[in-house]
């Protein structure tokens, strides 16, 4: 198949952060996403800002044009300057409450803005053959996928949350060249929200697979001498981190069982004060780390219910780990029901039975963790993924005849469109 795909032009790859400290599962998937096409001899760039965080959204990285780890990166300078007002929208936003489109828009330009990216792209967009963004809420991709949606690509990573019933998001689910989706539910979450899908594919998501593990080295080197539960990804509340920390600590104090906490990622631990002598933070690991991190665990634990994938999952089965989820995702869940490799909970006494499992029956936990490897290695290899990727990009980005060159970041470019070489200006619109 790979020899039919016609490649020429250039792809750009929109997230709003992008870097190896980086930690999210679009992001990252957006990264492998890109290599893998380009090893197969696309041409792709990075269209990026210097943040590294989303929640100050601070510019820490370099502006301007580099090579990062094989692939060109434009980055560009973030503006998070919210008004009062963003907080009393977003608040009733997340409360379900009714926001006018004109009170929505306000809400997503007085937040994090990246001005310098929107005209880039706004001056090059003929350059490009497509433009694939993620995720969907942030503004980057609202702002700046309407700007060619003709050429815009949406890999959406869609939540049941709030902000995707929005009016809003409606133009870029609709109007866009293309949405992947990464599973089953997260699709019908789509069709619920949007009756005139753009035209889109269920691809899911691929997954590195390890070529090795080393389990015992990281228990020695963290100087864990006991079975573990692991956590990875950023602690929020978002990810209800605060939750299950608490229903941790009290299935511990009503019986105590010989189970530690172990997590990586960002953000703060706080640990109730019975269980701290349980938990441990091993802080933010390189990714051969990370594997022998999951290899090592008795299990690991997916608290968040806002999952599009959960690539955490896929590489904790690959691992041979079981694993259990909360059962507010409908994804998680599909996962789990689809494999059984995983138990999901709903409250904090059946979380209770999956930590008594994990604790108490360690050959059962280990059947489950082995159906979780077979059932990723027959799913969400990158080859099979990328060859739907392939297919859905062709036929959604016609190759083109001729195309300018990008310009350099800081640069002063021309908008030229080659099909109609008149056509010089634009209007921002957002």
């Amino acid at each position: 198949m790979s020899g039919e795909i016609d490649r020429r032009g250039t792809l750009a790859f929109v997230p709003a952060r992008f870097g190896d400290e980086v930690i999210g599962g679009a992001e990252i998937v957006l990264k492998q996403m890109a290599l893998g096409l380009q090893a197969r001899g696309w041409t792709v760039e990075i269209l990026t800002t210097a943040a590294l965080d989303h929640h100050h959204w601070e510019n820490v990285f370099p502006t301007g044009t580099s090579e990062e780890g094989g692939l060109t990166v434009r980055r560009f300078p973030t503006v998070n300057e919210p008004i009062a007002e963003r907080g009393e929208l977003e608040g009733r936003i997340m409360r379900g409450e009714p926001v006018t489109l004109s009170e929505q828009q306000r809400w997503m330009n007085a937040g994090m803005r990246v001005p310098e990216l929107y005209d880039y792209i706004l001056d090059n967009k003929y350059a490009y053959r497509g433009l694939v963004f993620t995720p969907y809420p942030f503004w980057v991709t609202f702002a700046c996928s309407q700007i060619a949606p003709e050429r815009s690509v949406l890999w959406t990573c869609l939540h049941d949350e709030p902000y995707a019933y929005l009016d809003l998001f409606q133009p870029v689910f609709t109007g866009s060249a293309g949405l992947f989706f990464q599973t089953d539910p997260e699709y019908d979450l789509a069709r619920r929200i949007c009756s005139n899908l753009a035209p889109n594919a269920i691809v899911g998501c691929g997954v590195e697979v390890p070529e090795v593990y080393d389990p015992h080295g990281f228990r020695a080197r963290y100087d864990i001498d006991s079975p573990f539960l692991l956590y990875a990804g950023r602690r929020e509340g978002g990810k209800n981190w605060e939750q299950m920390l608490e229903w941790f600590a009290a299935a511990y104090e009503r019986a105590p069982f010989d189970l530690k906490l172990v997590t990586m990622g960002s953000g703060d631990v706080n640990p109730p004060e019975s269980i701290r002598h349980l938990v441990i933070d091993v802080g933010f690991l390189p990714d051969h780390e990370r594997d022998n991190a999951f290899a090592a665990a008795a299990g690991y634990v997916q608290s968040s219910i806002y999952e599009a994938f959960s690539r955490t999952i896929m590489e904790a089965w690959l691992a041979g780990t079981p694993v259990i989820a909360n059962a507010g995702s409908d994804v998680v869940s599909w996962h789990c029901e689809r494999s059984d490799a995983g138990l999901t909970y709903r409250d904090a006494a059946e979380f209770e039975q999956c930590l008594r499992f994990l604790a108490d029956d360690p050959a059962g936990a280990a059947a489950l963790g082995a159906r979780g490897r077979d059932y990723v290695l027959a799913h969400y290899r990158w080859e099979t993924v990328l060859d739907a990727v392939e297919a859905k990009l062709v036929e959604w980005l016609p190759a083109p005849a001729d195309v300018p060159e990008p310009t350099p970041v800081g640069g002063h470019p021309a908008v030229v469109d080659p099909a109609d070489p008149a056509a010089v200006t634009e209007t921002a619109g957002v």
